[in-house]
């Protein structure tokens, strides 16, 4: 976590320095794309740090909360159920810092619903499976030994 956090300080400083330098004037239109592709760097990244944090944080504190409320079981409802809400989290930081003002209403709102439904898309489809399969998995393991 903290060797990505530092990863992505140093991609900001260096592109934003890339962003500052002068260029030749025969890259102007090369230097121009760069500079917009760039300028956008430390919002996403912002945007990313933020939606991670609260995701990752709600979804661990859900999951452990309707741990407790179906006294440990139906997984799938503390994968799937905690993701939703942690997915919410992760989302709405990093659409919202990263492309709010930049894009139309219209476009931000179709960000927020492809990335939110996608993620628990993922996550029901194959995140879930894979838990069962790996806590079915490390139960048979630890049987054996």
């Amino acid at each position: 976590i903290w060797l990505t956090f530092v990863c992505n300080i140093i991609l900001v400083a260096c592109t934003q320095v890339g962003v500052w330098l002068p260029s030749p004037e025969y890259l102007d239109e090369t230097a121009n794309a760069y500079n917009h592709i760039f300028s956008y760097v430390p919002r996403i990244v912002l945007g990313s740090l933020a939606g991670f944090l609260l995701g990752e944080l709600s979804n661990a504190w859900f999951m452990e909360k309707i741990k407790i409320k179906t006294r440990g079981r139906w997984l799938w409802l503390r994968t799937i159920g905690s993701s939703a809400i942690g997915y919410l989290f992760d989302t709405l930081p990093f659409v919202l810092i990263a492309f709010l003002g930049i894009v139309s209403t219209r476009e931000l709102l179709m960000m927020l619903a492809f990335q939110y439904f996608g993620k628990l898309l993922i996550e029901a489809v194959f995140g879930t499976p894979l838990a069962y399969a790996a806590i079915h998995y490390i139960k048979r393991r630890l049987k054996a030994a």
